[in-house]
């Protein structure tokens, strides 16, 4: 299992840190190629450093995912330097402000949508395309827990993340005789480097908000990074050659109350 992505060439946005850095390293230690696409290029360059510290591929490519032209770059750029595209993770994405529907401003609205939502859409176009072309691949697109169910002061995020999951579920039928497998997961709170800002941002009440998250999971804490990976690295992998258009949570049973 350790080596069945060896050879193989992944993609991952929003992979500087987070959730999108643990399936980066995974990939990497698995021994697939690896593009990192963020707009943070520091943290980006470091990602790449590490992965080549330890005997890995890694390439790092600047990315609004919300432009197509930077999309299109980021997918030649990758089939030029690994010479293909067997494995994506759509993952970048963006919380917004925290107000609710009738308070949420249209630039809100619309900076969220076109991160969480377009972002995901282009990715995909144009990571299937290249993937039809060499003959298959896997896309693994990262919704939410809050794309399954509804969240309070989040109207936009909400909508953006149960729209990941029609985008996957209706690509993955698109191309299920194709040899394009799409699937969606759909974490939970995890301690990321956003969700760490989110706590951070509500100063004293911090703490509070932190506790109260935690009484809201049946597992009694925030989930990893890399437990997430580890699903989404799955899903890519020819031990999930029979899945396809599924959701699956990673959220210590949150949607299961």
């Amino acid at each position: 299992m350790r080596d069945s992505l060896s050879g193989k060439v992944a993609l991952v946005t929003g992979g500087a840190s987070g959730i999108g850095l643990a399936c980066a390293q995974l990939f990497a230690r698995r021994g697939a190629k690896v593009t990192i696409a963020d707009l943070d290029g520091t943290l980006g360059a470091k990602a790449v450093r590490d992965i080549e510290a330890q005997g890995g591929s890694a390439l790092f490519v600047e990315t609004d995912v919300s432009q197509a032209t930077d999309v299109v770059s980021l997918v030649e750029k990758t089939t030029m330097r690994f010479g293909g595209l067997d494995c994506a993770v759509n993952n970048a994405g963006i919380q917004g402000a925290l107000k609710p529907t009738g308070e949420c401003d249209d630039a809100n609205w619309q900076a969220v949508i076109a991160v969480n939502l377009t972002g995901v859409f282009l990715c995909m176009k144009h990571e299937i395309n290249r993937m039809l072309a060499q003959g298959g691949g896997a896309i693994v697109n990262v919704s939410s827990n809050f794309g399954l169910v509804g969240s309070v002061g989040m109207p936009a995020y909400s909508a953006a993340k149960h729209g990941v999951i029609g985008l996957s579920k209706t690509a993955a039928l698109e191309y299920a005789t194709k040899g394009v497998r799409v699937n969606a997961v759909c974490p939970g709170p995890i301690d990321t480097p956003m969700v760490d800002k989110i706590i951070r941002a509500q100063k004293e009440k911090g703490e509070q908000l932190l506790a109260s998250v935690k009484s809201r999971l049946p597992m009694g804490r925030l989930g990893k990074s890399d437990e997430v990976a580890q699903a989404i690295v799955w899903l890519c992998s020819p031990e999930a050659a029979f899945v396809t258009g599924a959701v699956l949570s990673a959220d210590g049973g949150f949607v299961a109350q």
